[in-house]
């Protein structure tokens, strides 16, 4: 076994003696690194996000805040990480520190009420202030002396500052003292790291290599293999183990159902596992690539895609969820699940013995079942090329953003000399298991693309799947949202309504 050791805020820290499941957030608190809060246990409130080193999209390291309420420890074996404490700058004994500029700028313009979350929000804002390319959407300066008389041209849209900032980057933060309207000041006042702030030379540099390992306490065991045939020939032998990679879902089930395994299997650094390759039939999507990851390097190039991206869950837990784990847990309300049928993907998945491509129209079975078997793993998505030029995503929910949805609903069209030529209609939400639409699907093939035609195929389609009653939408509901979806889509093609 190796001596599982975590770098935190430039300082080695072993895990040992925490027990397998033990969470990052548990880890660093034990530590005496108090400024890391735990708020709900499940990823919703950001009260727990630090930053961790990972490998950058257009540097060779970025700054990404995760939240540590759902990472085990053991998953940062090797690995650097910030807290919110380690951004401060300490000088000699008996001298103040020296606040980082997004510390600074909170406590300036009054972001900091009761002071619980402000930690969390301060290491989301230092991910987004470290940002490769966050000039893009602003005019990038030195700094802002107040963003309310800032010019607004400076800004893409509402949500990006000035500067650049994407407010996005803090969807996954929540103030129960809805102090918003100054955390958004300091957000939009923050200029560009110096040449001498250390974290941003820090970019420039490598992130830690991923290291194997095998952590044992208490007989359970949680263990890194270093490659994908060390991974599948574990598989075999150990049926029962569980496979994380960003632990998003089971960091939940750790936390909230008390659930514990005997064995986990880390996937997420896997380099087989974390290839994005555009070829000349398929655009291939390693299964471990966090959807940050897929989103930054994809650029838009899969637009359906790009309009999942923004409305799953936030900002946070995109950085560390994968579409293998979306796929893997089988959720019917899974955003994912949708998009990828309207795709027409497939999945790869692999065991021992090889690999085999399903469909994912053929891949679920029922609830929260699927064609993969025992010993079986996915290693990566498919999506077939040409893509369909006419796409959209429609999320139904009681918030905008950060929200599991009541229906989701994505089309992907090809039509030609107002000919509904080819169609694909995924639905989450409405069955047992995410399904095609088959059945409207064939009523708009073939058929032109005018009101009476799509009003006939809306009434189909809210006849579609069992939906059922529940908390967050009833099945009357539900059934009214899938017509009203394929309604507004028209609308979109034909009356520029926007989404």
């Amino acid at each position: 076994m190796t001596e599982a050791r975590i770098t935190v805020n430039g300082k080695e820290t072993p895990i040992s003696p925490a027990a397998p499941h033990t969470t990052a957030l548990d880890l660093l608190r034990e530590r005496g690194l108090t400024g890391t809060k735990e708020g709900c246990a499940e990823g919703e409130c950001g009260a727990c996000s630090v930053l961790v080193a990972r490998p950058g999209v257009s540097k060779p390291t970025d700054w990404v805040a995760v939240n540590a309420c759902l990472l085990p420890a053991a998953a940062l074996d090797g690995q650097e990480v910030i807290t919110s404490e380690g951004l401060a700058t300490v000088g000699e004994p008996g001298t103040p520190a020296t606040l980082h500029p997004v510390q600074k700028e909170m406590a300036v313009r009054g972001g900091s009420q009761c002071g619980y979350c402000t930690p969390g929000f301060i290491c989301s804002m230092a991910s987004e202030y470290y940002r490769p390319n966050r000039c893009a959407h602003g005019n990038a300066p030195d700094t802002v002396d107040t963003p309310d008389t800032a010019d607004p041209a400076g800004s893409a849209d509402p949500e990006h500052g000035p500067n650049g900032f994407d407010l996005h980057a803090l969807s996954g933060n929540l103030c129960r003292c809805t102090g918003y309207r100054p955390i958004r000041d300091a957000a939009f006042a923050v200029g560009l790291p110096t040449d001498d702030d250390p974290l941003a030379q820090r970019r420039e540099q490598s992130p830690p290599a991923p290291v194997a390992t095998e952590y044992a306490r208490d007989g359970r065991v949680f263990l890194r293999p270093s490659t994908l045939a060390g991974v599948l020939r574990l598989l075999r032998e150990r049926p029962d183990a569980v496979v994380v990679a960003g632990s998003t879902d089971w960091g939940v089930e750790v936390n909230i159902r008390s659930r514990r395994a005997d064995c986990v299997v880390a996937v997420d650094r896997l380099p087989e596992l974390r290839e994005l390759r555009v070829e000349s039939g398929y655009v291939e999507i390693g299964a471990a690539l966090t959807l940050t990851e897929i989103e930054r390097r994809l650029d838009g190039r899969v637009p359906l895609l790009a309009e999942l991206f923004p409305q799953f869950a936030s900002r946070l837990i995109r950085n560390s969820a994968t579409l293998g784990g979306n796929l893997g847990t089988g959720s019917p309300i899974g955003d994912s699940p949708p998009v990828l049928l309207a795709l027409d993907a497939s999945v790869v998945l692999a065991d021992a013995d090889g690999e085999r491509e399903v469909p994912l129209s053929d891949y679920f079975t029922g609830y929260r079942q699927s064609v993969r078997r025992s010993g079986e793993l996915i290693r990566a998505v498919r999506v077939p090329l040409p893509l369909s030029p006419v796409v959209a995503f429609h999320k139904i929910a009681k918030r905008r953003f950060d929200d599991i949805s009541s229906v989701a609903v994505a089309f992907a069209l090809d039509i030609e000399d107002e000919i509904v030529r080819k169609a694909r209609i995924g639905l989450g939400g409405v069955a047992a298991t995410p399904i095609r639409s088959l059945a409207v699907e064939a009523a708009l093939e073939g058929e032109p693309w005018t009101a009476e035609t799509v009003e006939a195929a809306a009434r189909m389609l809210e006849a579609e799947g069992t939906p059922m009653n529940d908390h967050r939408a009833s099945a009357r509901y539900r059934s009214a949202m899938l017509g009203q979806s394929l309604l507004k889509l028209y609308a979109q093609t034909t009356e520029g309504v926007s989404s």
